[in-house]
Protein backbone atom coordinates (compact mmCIF):
# COMPACT_ATOMS: atom_id res chain seq x y z
CA UNK A 1 0.00 0.00 0.00
CA UNK A 2 1.72 3.25 -1.37
CA UNK A 3 0.14 6.24 0.61
CA UNK A 4 3.39 8.92 -0.15
CA UNK A 5 0.87 10.78 -2.15
CA UNK A 6 -0.87 13.67 -0.36
CA UNK A 7 -4.63 12.94 0.97
CA UNK A 8 -6.89 15.16 2.98
CA UNK A 9 -8.86 13.58 5.95
CA UNK A 10 -12.72 14.23 4.90
CA UNK A 11 -13.56 16.54 7.79
CA UNK A 12 -12.17 19.63 8.02
CA UNK A 13 -11.66 19.57 12.00
CA UNK A 14 -8.17 19.99 13.49
CA UNK A 15 -6.32 17.57 14.90
CA UNK A 16 -5.34 16.78 18.32
CA UNK A 17 -1.60 15.66 18.73
CA UNK A 18 -1.25 14.45 22.13
CA UNK A 19 2.25 14.91 23.06
CA UNK A 20 2.70 17.50 20.05
CA UNK A 21 6.28 18.82 21.29
CA UNK A 22 7.44 15.48 21.50
CA UNK A 23 9.67 13.28 19.15
CA UNK A 24 6.95 11.86 16.96
CA UNK A 25 4.21 14.27 17.68
CA UNK A 26 6.19 17.41 16.80
CA UNK A 27 7.02 15.58 13.41
CA UNK A 28 3.26 14.84 12.15
CA UNK A 29 2.70 18.53 13.10
CA UNK A 30 4.92 19.64 10.78
CA UNK A 31 3.32 17.08 8.04
CA UNK A 32 0.08 18.35 8.95
CA UNK A 33 0.88 21.93 8.70
CA UNK A 34 2.96 21.70 5.50
CA UNK A 35 -0.31 20.42 3.82
CA UNK A 36 -2.60 23.27 5.44
CA UNK A 37 -4.10 21.26 7.72
CA UNK A 38 -5.17 22.88 11.45
CA UNK A 39 -3.49 21.21 14.31
CA UNK A 40 -3.60 21.87 18.19
CA UNK A 41 -0.20 20.83 20.27
CA UNK A 42 -2.05 18.23 23.47
CA UNK A 43 0.30 19.25 26.03
CA UNK A 44 0.66 21.09 29.61
CA UNK A 45 1.92 23.98 28.12
CA UNK A 46 -0.27 24.64 25.37
CA UNK A 47 -2.38 27.25 25.33
CA UNK A 48 -5.41 25.17 25.92
CA UNK A 49 -3.57 22.32 27.83
CA UNK A 50 -3.73 19.05 27.93
CA UNK A 51 -2.84 16.96 30.91
CA UNK A 52 -3.57 13.33 30.99
CA UNK A 53 -3.84 13.70 34.64
CA UNK A 54 -6.40 16.27 34.69
CA UNK A 55 -9.54 15.10 32.86
CA UNK A 56 -10.87 18.36 33.50
CA UNK A 57 -8.68 19.27 30.39
CA UNK A 58 -9.86 17.30 27.84
CA UNK A 59 -12.54 19.01 26.68
CA UNK A 60 -11.49 22.17 25.90
CA UNK A 61 -8.45 20.69 24.09
CA UNK A 62 -10.81 18.18 22.42
CA UNK A 63 -13.53 21.37 20.76
CA UNK A 64 -13.79 21.21 17.46
CA UNK A 65 -11.54 18.14 16.78
CA UNK A 66 -12.05 15.24 14.40
CA UNK A 67 -9.15 13.39 14.50
CA UNK A 68 -6.19 12.71 17.09
CA UNK A 69 -2.76 10.96 17.30
CA UNK A 70 -2.87 9.50 20.67
CA UNK A 71 0.35 8.94 22.62
CA UNK A 72 0.78 8.51 26.08
CA UNK A 73 3.19 8.82 28.26
CA UNK A 74 5.54 7.26 30.24
CA UNK A 75 4.53 4.34 28.16
CA UNK A 76 0.91 2.23 27.73
CA UNK A 77 2.01 -0.67 29.42
CA UNK A 78 2.39 1.39 32.76
CA UNK A 79 -0.09 0.70 35.30
CA UNK A 80 -3.34 3.42 35.09
CA UNK A 81 -2.29 4.00 31.35
CA UNK A 82 -5.30 1.65 29.87
CA UNK A 83 -8.00 2.94 32.01
CA UNK A 84 -6.88 6.55 31.00
CA UNK A 85 -7.07 5.65 27.15
CA UNK A 86 -9.84 4.24 27.40
CA UNK A 87 -11.94 7.19 29.09
CA UNK A 88 -10.12 9.47 26.85
CA UNK A 89 -11.04 7.95 23.58
CA UNK A 90 -14.53 7.96 24.85
CA UNK A 91 -14.68 11.46 25.85
CA UNK A 92 -12.81 11.96 22.06
CA UNK A 93 -15.56 10.33 20.66
CA UNK A 94 -18.35 12.16 22.88
CA UNK A 95 -16.76 15.51 21.58
CA UNK A 96 -16.97 14.70 18.05
CA UNK A 97 -13.55 13.11 17.18
CA UNK A 98 -14.17 10.44 13.96
CA UNK A 99 -10.68 9.04 13.92
CA UNK A 100 -8.01 8.02 16.58
CA UNK A 101 -4.75 6.96 16.12
CA UNK A 102 -2.54 5.21 18.52
CA UNK A 103 1.49 5.02 19.12
CA UNK A 104 2.19 1.54 21.00
CA UNK A 105 5.08 -0.69 21.53
CA UNK A 106 5.92 -3.20 19.78
CA UNK A 107 5.99 -6.38 21.79
CA UNK A 108 4.28 -5.04 24.65
CA UNK A 109 2.15 -7.02 26.05
CA UNK A 110 0.58 -4.82 28.59
CA UNK A 111 -0.10 -1.89 26.03
CA UNK A 112 -2.57 -4.21 24.26
CA UNK A 113 -4.95 -3.63 26.81
CA UNK A 114 -4.68 0.09 25.70
CA UNK A 115 -4.87 -0.54 22.42
CA UNK A 116 -8.11 -2.79 23.06
CA UNK A 117 -9.24 0.52 25.24
CA UNK A 118 -9.18 3.30 22.49
CA UNK A 119 -10.58 0.67 19.60
CA UNK A 120 -13.29 0.39 22.14
CA UNK A 121 -14.62 4.24 21.37
CA UNK A 122 -16.05 3.15 18.23
CA UNK A 123 -13.93 5.52 16.40
CA UNK A 124 -11.72 4.90 13.12
CA UNK A 125 -8.75 3.22 14.68
CA UNK A 126 -5.40 2.81 13.50
CA UNK A 127 -2.57 1.43 16.06
CA UNK A 128 0.52 2.12 14.93
CA UNK A 129 3.50 -0.43 17.34
CA UNK A 130 6.94 0.81 17.18
CA UNK A 131 10.18 -0.84 17.78
CA UNK A 132 12.68 1.63 19.88
CA UNK A 133 13.40 4.85 18.82
CA UNK A 134 16.57 5.73 17.11
CA UNK A 135 15.91 9.26 18.22
CA UNK A 136 16.48 8.17 21.90
CA UNK A 137 20.07 8.63 21.66
CA UNK A 138 19.77 12.17 20.71
CA UNK A 139 16.09 13.49 22.28
CA UNK A 140 15.31 11.50 24.67
CA UNK A 141 17.00 9.56 28.38
CA UNK A 142 19.95 8.31 26.04
CA UNK A 143 20.99 11.43 24.95
CA UNK A 144 23.16 12.09 28.43
CA UNK A 145 25.03 8.84 28.09
CA UNK A 146 26.22 9.46 24.39
CA UNK A 147 27.38 13.17 25.83
CA UNK A 148 29.39 11.13 28.79
CA UNK A 149 31.04 8.69 26.19
CA UNK A 150 29.20 5.28 27.99
CA UNK A 151 25.90 3.82 27.21
CA UNK A 152 25.32 1.66 30.55
CA UNK A 153 22.61 -0.01 29.50
CA UNK A 154 20.51 -3.86 30.68
CA UNK A 155 20.37 -5.50 27.54
CA UNK A 156 23.52 -7.65 27.29
CA UNK A 157 24.26 -8.59 23.61
CA UNK A 158 20.35 -8.17 22.93
CA UNK A 159 19.71 -7.21 19.76
CA UNK A 160 17.20 -4.52 18.29
CA UNK A 161 15.81 -3.43 14.62
CA UNK A 162 15.65 0.65 16.01
CA UNK A 163 13.13 2.61 13.87
CA UNK A 164 13.50 6.28 12.83
CA UNK A 165 11.05 8.87 14.07
CA UNK A 166 10.93 10.30 10.61
CA UNK A 167 9.21 7.57 9.58
CA UNK A 168 7.12 6.77 12.38
CA UNK A 169 5.33 10.48 11.64
CA UNK A 170 4.78 9.63 7.81
CA UNK A 171 3.29 6.33 8.80
CA UNK A 172 1.24 8.61 11.53
CA UNK A 173 0.30 11.02 9.25
CA UNK A 174 -0.96 8.60 7.06
CA UNK A 175 -3.00 6.99 9.14
CA UNK A 176 -4.54 10.55 10.05
CA UNK A 177 -5.01 11.43 6.49
CA UNK A 178 -6.21 8.03 4.37
CA UNK A 179 -8.90 5.98 5.07
CA UNK A 180 -7.34 2.89 3.91
CA UNK A 181 -5.58 2.71 7.39
CA UNK A 182 -8.99 2.37 9.42
CA UNK A 183 -8.69 -0.45 11.53
CA UNK A 184 -5.16 -1.26 10.81
CA UNK A 185 -2.49 -2.39 13.30
CA UNK A 186 1.31 -2.01 11.83
CA UNK A 187 4.19 -2.89 13.31
CA UNK A 188 7.18 -0.44 12.37
CA UNK A 189 11.08 -1.38 12.87
CA UNK A 190 14.09 -0.06 10.79
CA UNK A 191 15.56 -1.97 8.15
CA UNK A 192 18.52 -4.14 10.51
CA UNK A 193 19.28 -5.69 13.72
CA UNK A 194 21.94 -3.99 15.91
CA UNK A 195 23.30 -4.71 18.99
CA UNK A 196 24.24 -1.90 21.76
CA UNK A 197 28.00 -2.44 20.77
CA UNK A 198 27.18 -1.57 16.85
CA UNK A 199 25.22 1.07 18.10
CA UNK A 200 27.93 2.86 20.20
CA UNK A 201 29.98 2.30 17.29
CA UNK A 202 27.45 3.71 14.46
CA UNK A 203 27.63 6.62 16.78
CA UNK A 204 31.30 7.02 17.57
CA UNK A 205 32.06 7.03 13.90
CA UNK A 206 29.60 9.33 13.10
CA UNK A 207 30.13 11.98 16.03
CA UNK A 208 34.31 11.83 15.47
CA UNK A 209 34.52 10.38 19.21
CA UNK A 210 34.69 6.91 21.20
CA UNK A 211 31.39 6.09 22.68
CA UNK A 212 30.94 2.65 24.45
CA UNK A 213 28.53 0.40 25.45
CA UNK A 214 28.40 -1.19 29.08
CA UNK A 215 25.84 -3.93 30.65
CA UNK A 216 24.66 -4.35 33.46
CA UNK A 217 22.18 -5.80 35.61
CA UNK A 218 18.75 -5.09 35.91
CA UNK A 219 18.91 -4.48 39.87
CA UNK A 220 21.51 -2.41 38.83
CA UNK A 221 20.07 -0.52 35.93
CA UNK A 222 16.87 -0.06 38.70
CA UNK A 223 19.49 1.52 41.18
CA UNK A 224 20.39 3.98 38.65
CA UNK A 225 17.07 5.36 37.51
CA UNK A 226 16.08 6.08 41.33
CA UNK A 227 19.07 7.70 41.90
CA UNK A 228 18.20 10.00 38.88
CA UNK A 229 14.61 10.08 39.70
CA UNK A 230 13.80 8.12 36.81
CA UNK A 231 10.39 5.95 37.02
CA UNK A 232 12.16 1.49 38.07
CA UNK A 233 9.43 0.75 35.51
CA UNK A 234 11.53 1.80 32.72
CA UNK A 235 14.08 -1.24 33.70
CA UNK A 236 10.74 -3.31 32.59
CA UNK A 237 10.98 -2.21 29.23
CA UNK A 238 14.29 -3.56 28.82
CA UNK A 239 13.14 -6.94 29.00
CA UNK A 240 11.58 -6.19 25.67
CA UNK A 241 14.65 -6.28 24.16
CA UNK A 242 16.30 -9.08 26.12
CA UNK A 243 13.94 -12.04 25.57
CA UNK A 244 13.94 -11.40 21.70
CA UNK A 245 10.42 -10.83 21.14
CA UNK A 246 11.56 -7.90 18.80
CA UNK A 247 14.61 -9.25 17.35
CA UNK A 248 13.41 -9.39 13.94
CA UNK A 249 12.40 -6.63 11.56
CA UNK A 250 9.21 -5.71 9.83
CA UNK A 251 7.63 -4.02 6.86
CA UNK A 252 5.37 -1.95 8.11
CA UNK A 253 7.21 0.99 6.81
CA UNK A 254 7.31 0.04 3.51
CA UNK A 255 3.69 -1.14 4.00
CA UNK A 256 2.02 2.01 4.65
CA UNK A 257 4.68 4.43 2.66
CA UNK A 258 5.96 1.79 -0.41
CA UNK A 259 9.61 2.82 0.59
CA UNK A 260 11.90 1.02 3.01
CA UNK A 261 12.86 2.31 6.59
CA UNK A 262 15.52 5.13 7.09
CA UNK A 263 18.78 3.18 8.36
CA UNK A 264 20.24 3.80 11.81
CA UNK A 265 23.77 4.60 10.20
CA UNK A 266 21.65 7.50 8.12
CA UNK A 267 20.40 9.08 11.36
CA UNK A 268 23.56 8.50 12.83
CA UNK A 269 25.22 10.80 9.93
CA UNK A 270 22.60 13.12 10.12
CA UNK A 271 22.37 13.71 13.78
CA UNK A 272 25.74 13.97 14.17
CA UNK A 273 25.82 17.22 11.88
CA UNK A 274 23.45 19.00 14.13
CA UNK A 275 26.02 18.85 16.38
CA UNK A 276 24.15 17.45 19.05
CA UNK A 277 26.40 14.90 20.25
CA UNK A 278 29.30 17.42 20.34
CA UNK A 279 31.24 18.02 23.66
Amino acid sequence: MNTTENTRPTSTGTTLLIGGNGKTGRRVADRLSAQGLPVRIGSRSAATPFVWESPETWDAALDGVSAVYVTYHPDLSFPGAAEAIGAFSQAAVARGATRLVLLSGRGEEGAVRSEDALKDSGADWTVVRANWFSQNFSESFLLEPVLAGELVLPVADAREPFVDADDIADVVTAALLDDRHTGRTYELSGPRLLDFHEVAAEISEAAGRRITYTPVGVEEYRAMLEQHGVPQEFADLFGLILDGRNASTVRGVEEVLGRPPRDFADYARETAATGVWKV
